[in-house]
């Protein structure tokens, strides 16, 4: 690889890290250390699988069968990716995902330093900025490569790099048992959203690496593998790092907010110069995924209407339902996606892996559809779950019939039915076939 190819991809590779590590994506790993305690390289690995190795996955998935989210969905049909499309969007976009930069931002980042100001003002300068470098998608790759990754991970490395030599405490046994914590971590990698913005964000990368000459497939597709490798690398160092800051901060309250906890470890850690670089890291952490996110929320939109209504509008759109959203606070945020995202998470899981593995040879749409819809069923299960949990209902019969569902304690029990719902699809595909004379 070539000096110029090489600092293509690097520039790429951060581009895309900056994308996936917005706001979650530094609330949760501390927040887990705090709950998992002692077993905090279970967490890692768990979380790992759900915020990084499954998302690498979404990638992979897209760039395999072109160079966006249609050209994935196309493997089942187009009507059912566009409904699956529409609702990621909506997650990833205005509803959870961009307010809760918003959110994040104003309450570690400034809320921190000026306690008497409220959310309104600070959360409109945010998106006044978000649209202002959104409106010109072509620039993004790199103005987040370039300039706003590299001062991130220096940031963010400081902090962890000085919690890791001068641990706080010894990390404590607590009431989770390895299973235990492996199910919630793993769970929680659903809170970052980034399986559902891959599908996405792949479109942004693939462009901007077709914009820096590489056009034909090969080239196309290593220097995005790539780039990817290097946004997991990236990660994994943050997100590890952070689980152990979490898991050796002394904290032990797990009602402790999120915000609270990650403002309290920084300044345990680096006085009030780490209260500086946390709030700089937010800072440059959700403006940077909010600018992603927007840009691809208005080009997939506008795409949706065949631009009858134009990317700059639907920039514009998204950025006002987030500001309204984004005042009601991060926990609000976080609390109120678990029910959409335990339903949306596992579809999108299933469509990128179906078709990573099988979409080279089983061209049987309904076996897909199958797989869609058994995993659908069981995510409506564990919403109807989660929705008992949240509200304090005892439901023993309920539980005990969830539990009968393999690997569902794991959050993954819509595994197997995927696979009954592949196979039985595929028969009934090539039942119906029409039959050669």
């Amino acid at each position: 690889m070539n000096n110029k190819k090489f600092t293509h991809t690097l520039t790429i590779g951060f581009a895309l890290f900056a994308m996936f590590f917005g706001a979650g994506n530094l609330l949760l790993p501390p927040h887990i250390g705090v709950k998992v305690g002692n077993e905090f390289l279970i967490a890692i690995l768990a979380f790992g699988l759900s915020g990084i190795l499954l998302p690498f996955t979404g990638i992979l998935a897209v760039i395999k069968f072109g160079d966006s989210f249609n050209d994935l969905g196309a493997i089942i049909s187009s009507k059912l990716s566009t409904i699956i499309g529409t609702i990621i969007m909506i997650c990833i976009g205005p509803l959870i995902a961009i307010p809760r930069t918003a959110a994040v931002t104003y309450e570690v980042g400034v809320s921190t330093f000026f306690p008497s100001v409220g959310a309104f003002i600070p959360c409109l300068l945010f998106f006044i900025i978000t649209i202002a470098l959104s409106i010109r998608p072509s620039k993004i790759v790199d103005v987040i490569g370039n300039v706003l990754t590299p001062i991130l991970l220096v940031l963010l490395a400081l902090l962890i790099f000085a919690g890791v030599i001068n641990p706080q405490s010894a990390t404590e046994q607590t009431e989770l048992n390895m299973i235990n914590a492996f199910s919630y971590a793993f769970t929680e990698g659903y809170q970052t959203l980034d399986v559902l913005a891959s599908v996405i964000f792949a479109g942004i990368i693939i462009k901007a690496t077709k914009a820096k000459g590489y056009t034909d497939n090969k080239s196309k597709t290593q220097v995005v593998i790539i780039s990817g490798v290097i946004s997991v690398l990236s990660l994994l160092f943050v997100y590890g790092g952070l689980i152990y800051l979490g898991a050796s901060s002394g904290i032990y309250d797990t009602g402790i907010s999120r915000s609270e906890l990650l403002i309290t470890i920084a300044a345990n850690i680096l006085g009030e110069y780490g209260l500086i670089a946390i709030a700089l890291a937010m800072g440059f952490a959700c403006l940077t995924t909010a600018i992603a996110l927007t840009t691809a929320a208005g080009l997939f939109f506008s795409d949706l209407t065949n631009g009858k209504i134009k990317y700059e509008a639907f920039v514009i759109i998204c950025a006002l339902v987030s500001l309204f959203l984004s005042i009601y606070g991060v926990d609000a945020i976080i609390n109120f996606a678990y029910p959409p995202l335990a339903f949306v998470y596992p579809i999108t899981i299933t469509l990128i892996l179906y078709a990573l593995f099988f979409g080279g040879f089983v061209k049987v749409k309904q076996a897909y559809v199958g797989a869609i819809l058994a995993t659908s069923i069981i995510a409506l299960l564990m919403v109807i779950k989660l929705i008992y949990e949240m509200n304090n209902v005892v439901t023993p019969s309920f539980d005990a019939f969830l539990n009968q569902i393999p690997l569902f304690d794991f959050g993954l029990g819509w595994v197997l039915p995927s696979l009954i719902g592949f196979v039985v699809g595929y028969f009934i595909g090539k039942k119906n076939e029409p039959q050669s004379v």
